[in-house]
C-alpha cells in the first residue's frame, strides 16, 4: 500500500473504494461521503498532518483534542516499541506491572490534593462510566445505597457506554439508545454568552452567573433529595456547546454544595487535562478539589489509547476491607505499552516545559481569535489554554443564532468543507448553537495562531456572503 513516510507512495484509489465499501466511521454521515472523497490521513510532523494526495494541514483540533506533543514524535514511537519487546501484554487484573506502578504514582504526584490512586481504562468514556459505578458502590459500602443519581451539565458530552451516555446532556445522540441508565438529571451549564435566555436577572454579571449556575445544582440535589444523589459529573471547561470556562467562584461554590449534601464532586478532565488549560489539570487551574479526575486523550497524546480515573483517599478506603472489591475492569486499562508511551510523553511535557508554555502563550492565542470579532458572523470567542470556541450568529447585535436549516447548510454544507479545503483542520459543531473550535497541540506559537487567524477569516468571510 506504499510507504507511510511519503503519502504520495499510497494507491490513493484504492484507499477511498476500500474505505467507502468496509469502512464505518465514528460520529460520521456515512452517506456523505457517497459522492466525495474521504479525507485519509497518512503521516504527521510537528502541528501538521498530510492526506493521501500529499496535502499539508495544520491540526488545529490536535486529532480530537489527543495530540498535545505534537505528530511524529519518535521518543514516544520508540517508548512503545521497547516496551512491546519486553513485555507486550499483561491485565492488571490481580497483577500488576512496573509501568502500571509508575504511571499511578506520578498522575498521583501531579493531582491535586489527595487523589492518590488511579484506575487506569482504555479511554475516556470508560473513565466516566468507572467513576459513575465507583461512586455508587462506595456509597453502598458506606450505607447509603441509595445514592445512585448523578448531575451533569446541560449540552455536556460525557462519552459513549450506556452509563457515560446518560450522563451526556446532548438529548439528540441519546435518542437512539434509550431507555438508557435511569439516575442522570441535568443542571444549567454555563454559557454566559446566553444568559439572557436562561437567566437574565444574572446576564450582566459574571460572578452572580457563576453563583447562579452553582446553586442551581443545590436546588437539583434538594429537588431529587439529597439522600439519592451521588455524585456531579463537571468538566473545568465544558467542550460540547463551545467551550464555556467557568465563572470567577463557580467552582468553589460547587464544592461548597457537593460538601453540604454529601455528594461527590467529579472532574471530567479527558479534554480538559494535561496542559489543554495551561495546567496538569483543570482543576489545579481553576483552584477546586475533586474527589475524582477523570482523563484520558493527552496522557498518551494519542500514541497508544490509555484513560484513568484518579481517585481520592477517602473513596478507595471503603475498598481496602475484607472481601470488599471493585467488580469492575477492562482487558487493555493500564496496558504496558500505553502505560510506557504515557511516561514518555510525560517527560516530554516536563523537558519541553509544556505546561507553562500553554499558560504564557494562552493572551496571545485568544488575541488572535479576538481579532475575529470584527466580522459579523462572530458572536462570542470563550475558553482557556489552547481550548477555545467561536459561537456564529446571525445577528451581533441582537445575537440571534442561526435556524436548524441554516446551521446545517452553514456548517456542513459550508465550513467544514472550506476549512478543510483552506488547510486547517478544527471542528464546525452545532451541539447547541453553532461554533467554531480550536485545540491545536501545545507546541504551537504564533506562526501558528496567525494562520489559524488568517484561514478564519478568509472563510467565515465568505460563509458571511453567503448567508
Amino acid at each position: 500500500m506504499g510507504d507511510p513516510m511519503n503519502p504520495t507512495e499510497y494507491d490513493h484509489d484504492h484507499l477511498q473504494e476500500a474505505a467507502r465499501r468496509h469502512l464505518w466511521m465514528h460520529f460520521t454521515r456515512m452517506s456523505s461521503y457517497q459522492d466525495h472523497e474521504v479525507p485519509v490521513m497518512v503521516r504527521g510532523e510537528g502541528p501538521w498532518v498530510y492526506d493521501s494526495r500529499g496535502r499539508r494541514y495544520l491540526d488545529g483540533l490536535s486529532g480530537l483534542f489527543v495530540v498535545q506533543v505534537g505528530h511524529g514524535r519518535r521518543e514516544l514511537a520508540e517508548a512503545a516499541s521497547r516496551q512491546a519487546s519486553e513485555l507486550a501484554y499483561f491485565p492488571l487484573w490481580s497483577y500488576a506491572h512496573p509501568n502500571a506502578i509508575q504511571l499511578s504514582e506520578r498522575l498521583a504526584t501531579l493531582a491535586p490534593g489527595d487523589l492518590n490512586r488511579v484506575f487506569f481504562t482504555t479511554g475516556g468514556g470508560e473513565a466516566v462510566e468507572t467513576a459513575w459505578k465507583m461512586a455508587r458502590q462506595y456509597f453502598r459500602a458506606t450505607g447509603s445505597p441509595g445514592r445512585y443519581k448523578v448531575l451533569s451539565r446541560n449540552i455536556a458530552y460525557h462519552g459513549t457506554t450506556m452509563g457515560a451516555l446518560s450522563i451526556t446532556g446532548l438529548p439528540d445522540i441519546k435518542a437512539a439508545y434509550e431507555p438508557l441508565v435511569p439516575g442522570s438529571v441535568r443542571v444549567a451549564n454555563t454559557n454566559f454568552y446566553r444568559a439572557r435566555e436562561f437567566a437574565p436577572e444574572v446576564a450582566d454579571d459574571l460572578e452572580a452567573f457563576g453563583l447562579w449556575a452553582a446553586r442551581d445544582i443545590e436546588q437539583r440535589i434538594l429537588m431529587e433529595g439529597p439522600e439519592s444523589v451521588a455524585a456531579v459529573f463537571l468538566e473545568p471547561v465544558q467542550n460540547a456547546g463551545g467551550c464555556f470556562p467557568p465563572p470567577p467562584g463557580y467552582f468553589q461554590e460547587v464544592r461548597r454544595i457537593c460538601d453540604r449534601y454529601g455528594v461527590l464532586l467529579v472532574s471530567d478532565e479527558v479534554i480538559c487535562a494535561f496542559g489543554r488549560l495551561g495546567a496538569w489539570f483543570g482543576a489545579l487551574r481553576y483552584d477546586y478539589q475533586p474527589d475524582m479526575i477523570t482523563c484520558a486523550k493527552g496522557l498518551t497524546s494519542g500514541y497508544s489509547p490509555l484513560g484513568a480515573v484518579l481517585v481520592s483517599d477517602r473513596i478507595m478506603e471503603p475498598f481496602l476491607d475484607g472481601s470488599a472489591t471493585l467488580l469492575h475492569g477492562f482487558t487493555f486499562g493500564g496496558h504496558p505499552v500505553s502505560t510506557a508511551v504515557a511516561l514518555a510523553n510525560l517527560d516530554l511535557f516536563e523537558k519541553e516545559h509544556l505546561v507553562d508554555g500553554v499558560a504564557a502563550r494562552s493572551d496571545a492565542f485568544r488575541a488572535v481569535l479576538e481579532d475575529l470579532r470584527d466580522l459579523p458572523i462572530v458572536g462570542d470567542v470563550r475558553g482557556d489554554g489552547y481550548f477555545f470556541g467561536i459561537e456564529l450568529v446571525k445577528d451581533r447585535d441582537t445575537r440571534e443564532t442561526f435556524s436548524d436549516d441554516e446551521s446545517e447548510r452553514l456548517l456542513r454544507g459550508f465550513l467544514s468543507g472550506a476549512l478543510f479545503d483552506a488547510g486547517l483542520i478544527c471542528r464546525a459543531d452545532d451541539r447547541g448553537d453553532p461554533v467554531i473550535q480550536l485545540a491545536p497541540p501545545l507546541i504551537c506559537e504564533q506562526e501558528h495562531f496567525d494562520l489559524i487567524g488568517q484561514v478564519l477569516r478568509q472563510v467565515l468571510s465568505e460563509a458571511w456572503n453567503q448567508f
